[in-house]
């Protein structure tokens, strides 16, 4: 049913039948949304944020990083080292 054929029916209606037509409609507005799963799940970023607060980042605040390009290099040649003999083939 369109909205065009609700009002021709509504049109046909007494006067205080459309008030009250027209009340139980404004109050349709009043009513509380439904409760989905989706309005009550919790956003990714919150249960990210709760997961990191979980962590020890200890090791992390005593690096004593000066270059932390140089501190990224270091370590990328210290896996490439390590990993030699694996993409070489000679385990």
């Amino acid at each position: 049913m369109t909205v065009s054929e609700v009002l021709e029916q509504a049109k046909a209606l007494k006067p205080n039948e459309r008030k009250e037509l027209m009340k139980l409609l404004v109050d349709t507005f009043d009513v509380e949304p439904a409760v989905t799963a989706e309005t009550t799940e919790e956003h990714w970023g919150k249960s990210l944020n709760r997961l990191l607060d979980t962590l020890d980042t200890s090791d992390w605040e005593n690096l004593e990083i000066e270059d932390p390009v140089a501190w990224v290099e270091s370590i990328r040649k210290q896996e490439a080292a390590r990993l030699d003999n694996y993409w070489n083939g000679t385990q």
